[in-house]
């Protein structure tokens, strides 16, 4: 099975060892390459994925910043991909192409994971890019009393609080500068800026505002451990990883590019050992 991924700045990503994994655990022998913009002229998403389409690829990845252009390509879109307006999976069947957004439904499959069936309650999320609108949308999909969003760029926080609100969930937005005065309203507290990555350190809102009844995410996960997760852990706040929404968004994928219902059951149900796996192998990177 020919898979891979097209973005910008992509030579670093742990995708291929996911999906090359996946394909030994399932029996499925299985190759992943990467198209990043940066090393490679790629003129369009559209003009590229011709190219794998006629090289007999049967699936990608889609990553910054053509998300929302896989959407549009698509001949057919999932339902959590229409609601985002993104998508992060192609699949190329019977002449198709399937958009898929995995991001949203890894989330919700990392959060139930780790947290059961706890509501999320009102949550603040910081960032509303790509990663951000996918965890927002599944928030609200969660149950979310409401979610508050902040960015920098306040035009985008606007909008996308409106494209949530025409979904039916109910969302709002801050400016940075009442972070400290709306955390403590708050249940939930997710980061989707790449405040925390080891190229962007530090925490996207000031440490001493995370309460033990708080839950948090951190989309970022190299390192494992960020310093909002370390503020978390040190207060005793239940701890969304960056790692799971990686495991689960790759596991969701590899499924829709699965043509054998079996082989999609034997994926699923290796998402715990590899969850662990790139937890260890992140945490050692961190000390080394």
């Amino acid at each position: 099975m020919k898979l891979g991924l097209i973005g910008k700045a992509i030579m670093n990503s742990s995708s291929p060892d996911l999906h090359v994994r996946l394909g030994q655990l399932t029996g499925i022998p299985t190759t992943y390459d990467l198209f990043d913009a940066n090393e490679q002229p790629i003129e369009s998403l559209e003009s590229q994925v011709e190219k794998v389409i006629a090289a007999g690829y049967r699936g990608v990845n889609v990553t910054f910043p053509w998300k929302e252009a896989a959407v549009k390509l698509a001949t057919r879109s999932s339902p959590g991909a229409r609601m985002v307006g993104a998508a992060n999976t192609l699949v190329f069947e019977n002449g198709d192409i399937i958009a898929e957004n995995t991001d949203f439904t890894g989330f919700m499959s990392g959060f139930r994971a780790t947290l059961g069936e706890r509501k999320p309650g009102r949550v603040l999320l910081m960032g509303t890019g790509g990663v951000g609108k996918a965890v927002a949308f599944g928030l609200g999909q969660l149950g979310a009393s409401e979610v508050v969003l902040m960015d920098l760029d306040d035009a985008k926080s606007h909008q996308l609080a409106r494209e949530l609100q025409q979904q039916g969930f109910t969302a709002s937005t801050i400016a940075p500068a009442q972070l400290a005065e709306t955390v403590p309203l708050c249940d939930g507290l997710v980061n989707c800026t790449p405040i925390g990555h080891e190229k962007s350190p530090g925490c996207p809102l000031p440490a001493e505002l995370v309460e033990a009844r708080h839950w948090i995410f951190d989309a970022v996960y190299v390192p494992a451990v960020t310093e909002f997760v370390a503020a978390a852990k040190q207060v005793g706040a239940a701890v969304v990883s960056g790692v799971s929404l990686f495991v689960f968004q790759g596991v969701d994928a590899f499924k829709f590019f699965c043509e054998d219902d079996a082989k999609r059951e034997a994926a699923a149900q290796q998402s715990a050992t590899l969850f662990a796996h790139y937890r260890r192998q992140l945490l050692k990177e961190n000390d080394a």
